[in-house]
């Protein structure tokens, strides 16, 4: 398995991002084939090497024909939907590639203060950045990356010239798309973050704050167009390998990171058919899925349907809950996780080694818990009651608990 993590030396945008993985080992002509199965054409991806302040970078650019530059065409959110999954892509390329574009619609529909059908996209109607959201996500699917973590994001200062006038920076759909996200100050002036590089931070990253644990194999560096004068304009992609040694990230005391709750309030639906309903859910990746009792209009009986799930599921779940249940639509609604930092330990009891999932405050632990399925499992292999099983592993832990807690005290 490998992961990544953005690291925002300056800031970050989808020509950056292209550029980072392209410098980091995806190959231009690989990345464009993959590209072609979108049905638009006129365009070309080429990569080359630039210094930044001294430092080597591989600045990506999607050319335009003479035909594309001087057509300006505002695409809404729903063309721009129908472009992606009508394009010849695996399905987990579509699906990424729909969540960053939602999340700028969501962001667009809030400020302006309309549907999210009803976006018009401005910076993002250019074929350019079509390119730019869906070559990234290939872009990591051809690195093999399967968890991409990101740093805290760049907040600069100034005004940036946009297709709604002169706005300060950052532009009100960026600010829009920061909210929950750690961000820190930069003193620039000018655009660090743009709205597609925001997008494909809240739609791809998992977690957004320290440095994962991991074994480095290789890093790309992506080049910005513009240049300051503090700092050089780039994005700096790490690439490896988790290292299994969550314990040393000192400084950090929790994971933050993003997640949807999904849900849909039914009243027409035969009971029966509900239990499976929950069971999709989680089989399609939700974190967790439930079901609850609520009272409609009418005073009518009905169930709510909610899956809590990564921002990167969001499409999938979505299309669950409206295929498995009567429903014809379904709310989302985004919100920042915090969990106790987690690993597992094995400890060794009478009914073999078991796991135990340990939940730690910075280094600090603070709860322990077997995991169930290997308990149970353990019980029939013994023919001893699952209770006494867990119950062991539960002393084995405390034990080992209280080794730990004497060593630091020590």
């Amino acid at each position: 398995m490998k992961i990544a993590y953005l690291d925002m030396l300056t800031g970050i945008s989808g020509d950056m991002t292209l550029g980072a993985l392209i410098d980091a080992g995806v190959d231009v002509s690989q990345l464009q084939d993959e590209l072609k199965g979108l049905p638009v054409s006129g365009w070309q991806l080429t990569a080359e090497q630039v210094s930044k302040a001294g430092i080597q970078a591989t600045k990506a650019t999607v050319s335009l024909n003479e035909h594309h530059q001087g057509h300006h065409h505002h695409r809404d959110y729903v063309e721009l939907v129908e472009i992606i999954q009508s394009a010849s892509l695996p399905a987990e390329v579509t699906e990424q590639s729909l969540a960053v574009l939602r999340t700028v619609a969501q962001a667009e529909a809030t400020v302006h203060g309309v549907p999210v059908e009803k976006v018009h996209f401005h910076e993002l109607a250019g074929l350019d950045t079509l390119i730019d959201i869906v070559g990234s996500v290939i872009g990591f699917r051809l690195l093999g990356i399967e968890h991409i973590y990101s740093s805290a994001l760049p907040i600069s200062h100034g005004y940036v010239d946009t297709a709604h006038g002169r706005l300060p920076v950052p532009p009100p759909a960026v600010a829009e798309m920061l909210k929950g996200v750690p961000t820190f100050p930069v003193d620039i002036e000018g655009e660090t973050v743009t709205p597609t590089g925001v997008a494909l931070v809240r739609g791809l990253a998992e977690q957004i704050g320290i440095f994962p644990p991991m074994i480095v194999e290789s890093i790309g560096y992506g080049a910005g167009t513009m240049d300051f004068p503090s700092r050089p304009n780039i994005l700096r992609l790490w690439v490896g390998k988790p290292s299994g040694v969550q314990h040393e990230a000192e400084d950090s005391r929790l994971v933050v990171d993003e997640v949807v709750t999904i849900e849909a309030n039914i009243d027409d639906m035969n009971p029966e058919l509900q239990p499976v309903v929950v069971e999709k859910l989680l089989e399609q990746g939700a974190l967790d899925a439930w079901l609850t009792p609520i009272q409609m209009k009418k005073g009518r009986l009905a169930v709510k349907v909610s899956a809590l799930a990564p921002v990167q599921k969001t499409e999938t779940l979505v299309e669950a809950i409206l295929t498995e249940t009567t429903s014809f639509g379904v709310r989302v609604n985004r919100s920042q996780r915090r969990c106790l930092l987690r690993e597992t330990v094995m400890v060794t009891t009478r009914y073999g080694q078991l796991p135990v999932k340990v939940g730690r405050i910075g280094r600090q632990v603070v709860t322990m818990a077997p995991e169930y399925e290997d308990c149970r499992q353990a019980a029939q292999q013994h023919n001893a009651p699952l209770k006494v099983v867990y119950a062991a592993a539960s002393a084995a832990a405390n034990q080992l608990w209280r080794e730990d807690t004497e060593v630091e005290e020590e």
